[in-house]
């Protein structure tokens, strides 16, 4: 269940950041996107005791950087906007994203979201390293068919990308206030956590 629900999450700032490129394109970033995310879980993997005493402050940290990605991918979204009115209104257009602006994209999104996934897995997993491989083999898995299924819908629906951006600024509000709760705990109103 931790697994579809993070797995949701990612595959939606991967889908996002693809949704601007070209067919052609949109693979490769979605292939770079889930090699990132992978290496980024190994590595946060092998470092989750240490990353556990840390967890407010590594919560607060990662929804301040999805707070940045949320904020990118509006810009985005204007940016998309504004070059599909120009077009239909026979204006010169400013180049769309590039596959080096995904990737990247992508890449800044996993750090904050692998660490929330590794840290939720290896909760439940108790200590068990198999558990926590098969959790994150499994995440990885759901992030990669869900993500592609995402870019089609929003090449479609454009529309629904905005629904995406308030949902991935919904998570980082989210990580944000569970981690300032697990800081200073009391802090903030139980209804909000």
């Amino acid at each position: 269940m931790i697994d579809l629900v993070l797995a949701g999450d990612n595959a939606l700032v991967i889908g996002l950041a693809v949704a601007g490129l070209a067919r052609e394109q949109r693979s490769k970033a979605i292939l770079a996107g889930i090699a990132a995310a992978t290496v980024l879980r190994i590595v946060l993997a092998l470092s989750t005791q240490a990353l556990l005493g840390f967890g407010g402050a590594l919560l607060v940290g990662g929804g301040l950087l999805l707070l940045y990605v949320c904020w990118r991918m509006w810009r985005e979204l204007r940016a998309s906007r504004r070059r599909r009115a120009e077009a239909e209104a026979g204006e010169e257009t400013a180049a769309p994203k590039s596959l080096a602006q995904a990737v990247r994209q992508i890449v800044v999104a996993d750090v904050s979201m692998s660490l929330d996934n590794v840290l939720a897995v290896a909760g439940a997993a108790g200590g068990h390293q198999g558990v926590l491989v098969v959790g994150l083999v499994l995440s990885i898995a759901l992030m990669g068919l869900a993500a592609s299924f995402i870019a089609r819908l929003l090449q479609r629906m454009p529309w629904i990308a905005y629904l995406g951006v308030a949902i991935i600024l919904y998570v980082a509000v989210e990580m944000i206030l569970k981690g300032i709760e697990q800081l200073w705990p009391g802090t903030v109103p139980s209804v909000l956590v």
